[in-house]
């Protein structure tokens, strides 16, 4: 009979063996297993080092274009908007760039009549009654009658109507308004809330650059994408408008402009005016509208038709 002591020799020989075999196999794996790893490292080191050292040349490539940018603008701009007399509208989204399309309109020699930020309460659905309100009523000024602003009960509409006549010339023939009436609009806007002017408005303009941003994404995107279409429509009836944007896609201002067969024969387009070189394009668009009363699509998106307007010879 096999008695309980065989059985321990048994198993611990038995375990013994499968130890002396894990042992053995590591020892024997353990070299080309941990070269092989150290060989797989060293190349993802190696990888994220190249991939690192492309994104700083990129980098550094993007600020080599920049500086082109502004460079040439001082060789390019000079005269092209000499006296032209333009208002700059920026749209909440679309503050990062509004210095940069300033400076460029300045170095073209426009007569920048002032800048003008409208703020999110103005394009909130909520807002759309007290807007109508406003419009029809208290802000109304005398030269700009009531029966010339849109009837559709859209606030937005009906207030950028009213705002567009005080703020840029008015139709031939008819009777300019006064500075009073224009300071008395812009004070009850911006008392309310609707507006931030950045400075003095020193009088009626003859075009307009809107400044705007990425499409919205709350739960009232819908609604507010379409306020600012609105703006740019009534802004566009009353001058030459250039809306200077970031990306044309999304159903951003510069996407719906660019998709309406109707406002892209009368409104242009940049949209990369983030940058130098966009906001370089947005001085010679307007200048292309002003002189030669072309709309135009620029930029590097969907749609663009070149990068800037063709320079005259």
């Amino acid at each position: 009979m096999i008695n309980f002591r065989y059985h321990v020799v048994s198993l611990t020989a038995v375990f013994l063996a499968l130890a002396i075999g894990l042992v053995v196999g590591t020892a024997a794996l353990n070299g080309p297993v941990a070269d092989a790893l150290r060989e797989n490292v060293n190349g993802l080191r190696k990888d994220n080092s190249l991939m690192r050292q492309s994104v700083n040349d990129m980098q550094k490539q993007l600020e080599s274009e920049e500086d082109f940018a502004a460079q040439m603008a001082q060789v390019v701009l000079p005269g092209k908007l000499t006296d032209r007399r333009v208002l700059v509208l920026t749209l909440p989204n679309g503050r990062d760039q509004a210095e940069g399309v300033l400076k460029m309109l300045r170095t073209a020699g426009a007569d920048v009549t002032g800048r003008i930020d409208v703020q999110d309460k103005f394009i909130n659905p909520d807002s759309n009654n007290n807007l109508l309100e406003l419009a029809v009523t208290a802000a109304r000024p005398n030269s700009a009658p009531a029966s010339n602003l849109p009837g559709n009960g859209h606030g937005v509409e009906t207030s950028s109507a009213l705002l567009a006549a005080v703020l840029v010339d008015r139709p031939a023939g008819s009777a300019p308004v006064s500075e009073a009436d224009r300071r008395s609009v812009l004070q009850q806007y911006a008392t309310a809330g609707y507006l931030t002017p950045e400075d003095k408005i020193s009088g009626a303009a003859e075009a307009v650059v809107l400044v705007t941003g990425q499409p919205y994404v709350d739960k009232d995107s819908a609604k507010k994408d379409e306020s600012v279409v609105k703006i740019a429509e009534q802004f566009d009836r009353a001058g030459a408008l250039v809306v200077a944007g970031m990306g044309s896609s999304g159903g951003n201002l510069v996407a719906v402009v660019r998709g309406d067969p109707v406002l892209s024969q009368t409104i242009s387009t940049v949209d990369n005016a983030n940058t130098v070189q966009g906001q370089l394009v947005t001085s010679l668009a307007l200048a292309e509208q002003l002189s030669g009363k072309k709309a135009g699509q620029y930029g590097v998106g969907d749609n663009a038709a070149s990068l800037l307007p063709k320079l005259p010879q």
